[in-house]
Formats: structure tokens, sequence, C-alpha cells
């Protein structure tokens, strides 16, 4: 099953959720922001990516640059962090299987469904 992680106040991931829709293919949405992903959920959700942790974070988040921007950060560190706080996850997050995509833009998402 097609899982979005979704975040309903951001527009490219409301337009993610129409695109789902259109493709009428059945699709689990996760809330990340209140259904926080664990930091193995999102160690799984990289590798499907095939990205490094730091490409997942939103570094533009005042979270970000106030907490962790120019410190000597582990991956394993970067992804506890976002565990910590989902709201540094880039979004919204594709997953179908063992594919998954950042729907930036979102017509990304016609690549795995």
């Amino acid at each position: 099953m097609i899982t979005i992680y979704h975040n309903p106040r951001c527009s490219k991931s409301r337009q993610s959720i129409e695109i789902l829709d259109k493709s009428g293919r059945e699709f689990k949405v996760v809330k990340y922001l209140e259904d926080s992903p664990s930091e193995k959920k999102l160690f799984d959700i990289i590798h499907l990516l095939k990205i490094k942790p730091i490409d997942l974070v939103r570094q533009g988040e005042s979270l970000w640059k106030d907490n962790y921007k120019g410190k000597n950060l582990t991956d394993k560190d970067i992804i506890k962090a976002m565990a910590l706080h989902p709201k540094l996850i880039e979004r919204p997050i594709v997953v179908n299987g063992d594919k998954a995509v950042i729907g930036r833009p979102p017509e990304k998402i016609y690549t795995i469904i």
C-alpha cells in the first residue's frame, strides 16, 4: 500500500494527496506531525529515498538553524533530531513498496505509482 507522510498545512503535501486521489490507488495518510515516525522508520525511509539523512531535513527551519546548523552531527544525530522534532522532516514523502520520493514537486509521485 502507498503511504504519504503528510502535513495538511503544506500546499505541496495537499497537491500530492490530490494526485494520489486521482490515481485511484489506495493509500494511507500519516500526519507525521501528530504521528511522528520513529528513528528506525526514518532510517528505513531514508534508505528507500536513497539520500543522506541531511537531505531530508528542512534546513531553513529556525529550529534547525538555532539548534543544529553548523554542528558536527552524525547521520544518527540527524535522524534523532528529526524523530524528536518532526517539523524538521521534508514533506511530503510518498512510499510505495520499496520505492519512495519526496513530493517536491508533487509530480515526482508519478514515478512510483
